[in-house]
């Protein structure tokens, strides 16, 4: 993974010392709240309804043991004894104290990790593929790529105050596992007839009040030519973007009411423009960073099956394990949703466990997953029992990888000062009751996600069912979606009615399975029934 030189950690130290009088000045009354607002945003931390929010950058998913540790003592030290992991690939800590938070800077920069850019409308924190590097399908690690945009990114003068937030994604296979059309700018490494490899530009994708996919505006760019184009394609945002109304001002408005065609032109005529320029990197800096995205030293001849004696690791390993490029290797996924648990929470004990685990298992290696899990991306196959032991004792082995019990949640009204409904009450209801009802072991793969208000942080556009949070005459009540996924196969979910109540909504759900494995044929996910069958079947179950 990459490792700051000189100059990142002079950044970092320097942006932490700037925030400690920023912090020092808003504690003494220099400062009023309207004129610190923006300064703590550009440090990740928000105003929330009980006490600020801190949200720490993990670039491109990626951490060590040594990182995840120190996440472990911010939790200790500074919060109620644990994090949540986002899907942004972030953690954030919602109990801070304001006069805490330069400390916590302070010790994130020791661990070459900050809050830089979580907030504020500037390009957030680069995703990525959390299987990158350890994935059989793809055709490059993406996260040289990633890093390459971070380093961008990070206080470019012309993006520091954007028309609204902006997010990118990475990619290097077929199969999007960072919901890379549901971006700001989604590019996907590819390679060409030539054997050549370059970027496909997806742009203009986002949920949110205005859910929409990004198409593709350009199907390749050479990778020497990647940050160039980025580059265009936010100058012609940054141009024409919406300024005057914060619900219009994404650029998947801008791109939806100029048309794909013309935002294109757009784009190469300012590509065209900046090619001499000189933005793209030397390819020495390229390789630098590639140096550090090197294979670790896979063993070889190892074996390649996996005893299945135990019934309970059997299906732990079935679920929560993926193919890896390496023989003899898996990419494990350690559940943050154990069943009636808050999805993505972790508590103090288990950061030191999983870093404990990382450090051992996988090349000192884990990553932060956009379904708010975390990945040990290299295990050998011959120590997947003893490591799921290990998990099991530490309530980390939960069996449901792409379950219904996997469910992404934000915080919603428990935290978010957003929020019209809470999230994290509903997503334990739910996965209690497909536990203690045995049907979750029956539905395959499904992926349900919540969001407690219209800005979808849970994604819920984008699950095979989605539930959404509205405010009914100052009542919590919740819609329900059929159909999307965040996936190559991108699509949104669709509202299927009216909505109901907390209880209401469980018993929906529960309805709404019961019409897919009614309905299913031979090897259908929900989402292939769903989209062969349509709404009506469903609808007539829940309504009448």
């Amino acid at each position: 993974m990459y490792q700051y030189d000189t100059y990142d950690q002079q950044m970092v130290d320097t942006r932490v010392a700037e925030f400690r009088d920023q912090t020092r000045r808003r504690l003494s009354g220099e400062l009023t709240e309207d004129q610190f607002k923006p300064l703590r945003l550009m440090n990740g931390l928000y105003l929330q309804l009980h006490a600020y929010m801190l949200r720490v950058a993990v670039p491109y998913g990626t951490l060590n043991g040594e990182q995840m540790r120190m996440l472990a003592t911010i939790a200790e030290k500074y919060d109620r004894g644990y994090g949540h992991f986002t899907t942004r690939q972030n953690v954030q800590y919602n109990w801070i104290k304001l006069e805490d938070a330069p400390d916590i800077l302070a010790d994130l920069a020791t661990v070459e990790m900050h809050a830089i850019q979580t907030s504020g409308n500037c390009i957030r924190n680069i995703s990525s593929d959390h299987f990158a590097g350890a994935a059989a399908d793809e055709v490059t690690d993406p996260r040289p790529y990633a890093e390459l945009l971070r380093q961008w990114s990070s206080f470019h003068p012309e993006f520091s105050y954007l028309p609204r937030k902006f997010k990118i994604a990475v990619i290097a296979s077929d199969t999007d596992r960072a919901a890379m059309r549901l971006h700001d700018i989604g590019i996907q490494i590819v390679k060409n007839d030539a054997g050549e490899l370059g970027c496909a530009f997806y742009v203009g994708g986002g949920m949110g009040r205005t859910p929409m996919v990004a198409p593709l505006i350009r199907d390749f760019v050479p990778l020497d030519e990647m940050v160039t184009y980025c580059e265009a394609a936010l100058r012609v945002y940054n141009r024409h973007g919406r300024r005057d109304n914060k619900y219009k001002a994404r650029i998947k408005i801008l791109v939806h009411e100029m048309g794909k065609d013309e935002y294109a032109r757009q784009v190469e005529e300012e590509f065209a423009h900046l090619k001499g320029e000189g933005i793209e990197p030397p390819f020495a800096e390229l390789e630098r960073i590639r140096g550090y995205f090197a294979d670790p030293a896979f063993k070889s001849d190892l074996p390649d099956d996996i005893d299945r004696n135990d019934p309970d690791f059997a299906l732990w390993a079935d679920r929560n394990t993926v193919a890896h490029k390496a023989p003899g290797y898996v990419a494990a996924v350690i559940s943050l949703k154990p069943v009636g648990g808050i999805p993505g929470d972790a508590s103090t004990e288990q950061m030191q466990v999983m870093a404990d685990l990382a450090t051992r298992y996988s090349f000192d290696e884990c990553r932060v997953t956009h379904t708010q899990n975390i990945v040990l991306p290299h295990v050998e196959k011959g120590r997947l029992y003893d490591l799921f032991k290990e998990l099991d004792a530490a309530g980390l082995a939960t069996p449901n990888l792409d379950q219904i019990g996997d469910i992404i949640a934000c915080p919603g009204l428990d935290y978010c000062s957003l929020a019209n409904a809470r999230s994290i009450p509903l997503a334990q209801k739910i996965a209690t009751r497909f536990a203690e009802n045995g049907k979750g072991d029956t539905l395959g793969e499904l992926k349900l996600k919540i969001s407690g208000c219209i800005n979808a942080c849970g994604h819920h556009h984008a699950g095979h069912i989605g539930i959404l949070g509205v405010d009914r005459k100052g009542t919590e009540n919740y819609q329900l979606l059929l159909g999307g996924s965040e996936a190559a196969d991108t699509s949104l979910a669709k509202i299927t009615g009216p909505g109901f109540d907390e209880d209401g909504i469980v018993d929906a759900i529960e309805t709404t399975t019961d019409v897919y494995l009614a309905q299913r044929e031979d090897g259908e996910r929900f989402l292939d029934t769903y989209r062969r069958i349509g709404m009506t079947p469903f609808k007539e179950a829940l309504y009448g």
